[in-house]
Parts: structure tokens; C-alpha cells; sequence
């Protein structure tokens, strides 16, 4: 097997955890009997933890110099969390769970990234060539978990989050490694990059986008049984984002262009706006799953704009650091506020008015998109 093939494999069975963590967790939370509030408390508290933990991980893998090592060990501890997480019950064991999620799952998201950008630039493949199975294993996973669980209980979640895991770790032993630098780390680029104006508009950017888009996330779920729907259309909700995505991910290494990643993060934040707001107005659950089909065009231009965006500015010695970054803010301080807020706010006011203002504040990012446009 090519290296590429085994990565592409990798990427199907590593992101279809990602479909068992992210979609699924509300629901099984609600189900167990915890409310909106205080799964948003304790998605918001996990984001907190990942924020530390994500850019720790990454300055091992840079001092290091490896990432398959870093890699492989968080999956390991990872997958047993995972199973632990979807037999438990408490409320106090839950957070306790979700909380070591934080600290051994969601840091291997960037590393993995780390890992397909620089292979694919070794290899002389596209990015998106080989991202794309990653949203492949996402979209399968999210549909079939859905139906899974409505025939057998929340708790065969538990033993498909333990099969993919095993998957991926064995799947992972087989990757050739990428050292995260030629050179070694020096802390003087470090400081000079993060304190530079252009790279704190670049992370505001991303923060203010990625709020609406981890609320989205987080609630579609709770958000889709208002509506009338049910676990079913949660998982087929996700089978459409990812499936878009996979699509989108094929081609978006064609459509963007270095040196044009601020047009097309501009243009996926409106798009962002549209989506939004168009989820407000819908009555039924089955025009919410096919509004979903906006995530290739939001999610995936925005997200492969800012990492090439990330690559061409950051110090080279950095990269791993520099990618930790970013999907710490994606992912993580956008998730404190995003979780905590958006769980108070669909408990109090209801998911139409949570989609309003997730559709504003995507609105701000494209006003603050062109206004990075404007400067060189």
C-alpha cells in the first residue's frame, strides 16, 4: 500500500471518531438527563481544557521533531477514554470524561492536519485529495451511528467509538512520520510571528467565524428535535455536511489559489451568514438536513483558506505550533463561548433565535474578512 493510500485510509477512520465525539455527545448527554445549559457548561469547561492542551502537544511534537510518536499515544489513550465516555452515566464522570477527550483526542486533530499537509506537499498530491476521505469517514459514521443507536440504545455508541479507535491506532502505526521542522525551534520567530497585527486579525477572523460554527455543531441536534425531528435526522444531518465537504475538500485545492485565501475566508464567512439565517426561518426538520449541504462551501473554504493562509506566514520551524494555534482557536476558544453561550440561549429563547444571531456574527466576519482584503 502507497503511503497515500494508508493515510487516505487513516484520515476515513480518524474522522469518523471525530463523527462519534462531536455529533453525537450532545445528544447521548441529553439522554442521560443533563439540559442544554449545562451541556453547554460542560462542552464550554472541555474547550477550556483543549485550549491548554492543544498547543502543549504541539511543542512537543516540535521539540521532538515527530509526530507519528505524538501521535500514536493520544490515540491509544484516546479510544479508551472514548469507550469509557459512552458507558457512563453521571453527570460528575461525564464532564470528568469529556474533559480527558480534551486533552488526548482534540490535540491530534492538528497533528493529523500537520501530517496530511506536509505529506501531500512531499508526495506532490493536494491537500484536499486526501482530506477528503477524512470527511468520507465522517459523513459514513454519522449516518449509520444514527440508525445504530436507535436500534440498539446510546450505549452501542461505546463499542463503535472502541472499533474505530483500534482502527485508527493500527492504521497510524503503518504512517510514515513527518518531522515537524528541518531546523530547530526558535522562540525569537515564535514571538515575532504571534505579535505581528496581521496575524491578530487573521486569529480574530477565525475566532468570530468559528463561534457560529462550533454552535452549530454543538446544537443542531437539540435544535432538529424543536422541529419535530429525532436521532435519525441528527445522523443524516452530518451524512449531508460531511458528504459536501468531501466534495468540497477534492476541489478546493484547485479553486484556492496562494496568495487568494482572504477572498475565499471572506466569502465563506457570508456564506456562513446565508446558511444561518436561512436555518432560522425553516419549520421543518427535513429542510434543516438539507440546508446542511452549505458545509462544503462554508466549513471547508474557510477552514483550507486559513491553514494556507497559516502555512505562508507562520516561522517553517513552527508549523506544528502554528497549526495548534489555529485549531485551538477553531475549535477550542470558540467553543467555550459557542457551547456556553448557545446552551443558555437555545434553553431560554429557542433555536430560531440562536440561529439569528450565530447568522450575525458570521456577518461580522465577512465585514472584518474584506477589511483584511483592504491592507496588504
Amino acid at each position: 500500500m502507497s503511503i497515500i493510500a494508508r493515510l487516505k485510509g487513516f484520515n476515513f477512520s480518524y474522522f469518523a471518531l471525530f463523527a462519534l465525539f462531536i455529533s453525537f455527545l450532545p445528544v447521548y448527554s441529553a439522554e442521560v438527563g443533563i439540559s442544554g445549559t449545562h451541556i453547554g457548561l460542560m462542552l464550554g469547561f472541555g474547550s477550556l481544557v483543549s485550549i491548554v492542551a492543544q498547543p502543549l502537544w504541539g511543542m512537543v511534537s516540535d521539540k521532538t521533531r515527530t509526530i507519528k510518536k505524538v501521535l500514536v499515544f493520544l490515540l491509544a489513550a484516546s479510544t479508551i477514554v472514548g469507550m469509557l465516555l459512552y458507558r457512563t452515566e453521571a453527570a460528575w464522570s461525564l464532564v470528568l470524561l469529556v474533559a480527558l477527550m480534551n486533552v488526548f483526542y482534540l490535540p491530534t486533530d492538528p497533528l493529523v492536519e500537520s501530517l496530511n499537509f506536509q505529506t501531500a506537499q512531499r508526495e506532490n498530491v493536494g491537500y484536499g485529495s486526501v482530506r477528503m476521505f477524512g470527511a468520507l469517514g465522517y459523513a459514513c459514521v454519522s449516518l449509520t451511528a444514527g440508525y445504530a443507536t436507535k436500534t440498539w440504545g446510546m450505549g452501542s455508541l461505546s463499542w463503535i467509538f472502541f472499533g474505530m479507535g483500534a482502527l485508527s491506532l493500527l492504521l497510524a502505526l503503518g504512517l510514515a512520520d513527518v518531522k515537524a521542522s528541518a531546523s530547530r525551534p526558535s522562540l525569537k520567530h515564535l514571538k515575532t510571528f504571534l505579535f505581528q497585527s496581521h496575524t491578530w486579525l487573521f486569529f480574530l477572523l477565525v475566532l468570530i467565524v468559528a463561534i457560529p460554527h462550533k454552535m452549530n455543531d454543538t446544537f443542531i441536534g437539540l435544535y432538529m428535535e424543536q422541529l419535530g425531528g429525532d436521532i435519525r435526522l441528527t445522523g443524516l444531518s452530518w451524512f449531508v455536511m460531511t458528504l459536501a465537504e468531501t466534495v468540497m475538500f477534492a476541489v478546493s485545492s484547485r479553486w484556492i489559489k496562494p496568495g487568494k485565501e482572504a477572498s475565499w475566508m471572506a466569502a465563506a464567512a457570508g456564506l456562513y451568514a446565508v446558511r444561518f439565517l436561512l436555518s432560522s426561518m425553516v419549520g421543518s426538520p427535513y429542510v434543516l438536513v438539507a440546508l446542511q449541504v452549505f458545509q462544503g462551501f462554508t466549513f471547508v473554504l474557510f477552514y483550507v483558506g486559513a491553514m494556507q493562509y497559516l502555512y505562508r506566514i507562520v516561522p517553517e520551524q513552527w508549523k506544528s505550533t502554528g497549526q495548534t494555534v489555529l485549531t485551538a482557536t477553531f475549535f477550542g476558544v470558540s467553543g467555550i463561548v459557542g457551547s456556553s453561550a448557545g446552551g443558555w440561549l437555545i434553553d431560554e429563547y429557542g433555536g430560531e433565535f440562536l440561529y439569528r444571531g450565530m447568522a450575525l456574527l458570521a456577518l461580522a466576519g465577512f465585514a472584518l474578512g474584506w477589511t483584511i482584503l483592504r491592507k496588504k
